[in-house]
């Protein structure tokens, strides 16, 4: 059974990213604060914010920069692993990523208003 969104981005978000496997909107482009991480699969992007997940258990795992402890966070609309949510650096200098999400290009699709 596919779920509806629980969060829709409208129009007037010009640019957005959806879920690839059903479209869900995931996160604004204005939400993005990099483009330089590598998941478990490939690329991957950093955001402020994300909406139409949900989040696993959070587990210490070992990352190409350091000790983190993550949940990993999945689309409420088709169950897809979608990357990982940063819940505590052990590291002073990765406290940034503190509360922000990982989503795998491989998931992801630009919807909305890109050119």
């Amino acid at each position: 059974m596919v779920k509806t969104f629980q969060a829709y981005l409208g129009p007037e978000c010009q640019r957005t990213y959806s879920c690839v496997h059903c479209r869900a909107h995931l996160a604004k482009h204005d939400d993005l604060i990099s483009k330089s991480f590598q998941g478990s699969q490939g690329r991957a992007y950093l955001f402020n914010s994300v909406v139409n997940i949900g989040c696993g258990p959070a587990e210490e795992r070992v990352l190409l920069t350091g000790l983190h402890a993550v949940s990993d966070i999945f689309c409420e609309c088709c169950n897809t692993t979608l990357g990982w949510k940063y819940e505590h650096a052990f590291e002073t200098s990765q406290k940034y990523k503190e509360g922000k999400y990982i989503i795998e290009l491989i998931h992801m699709i630009k919807d909305n208003g890109w050119s």
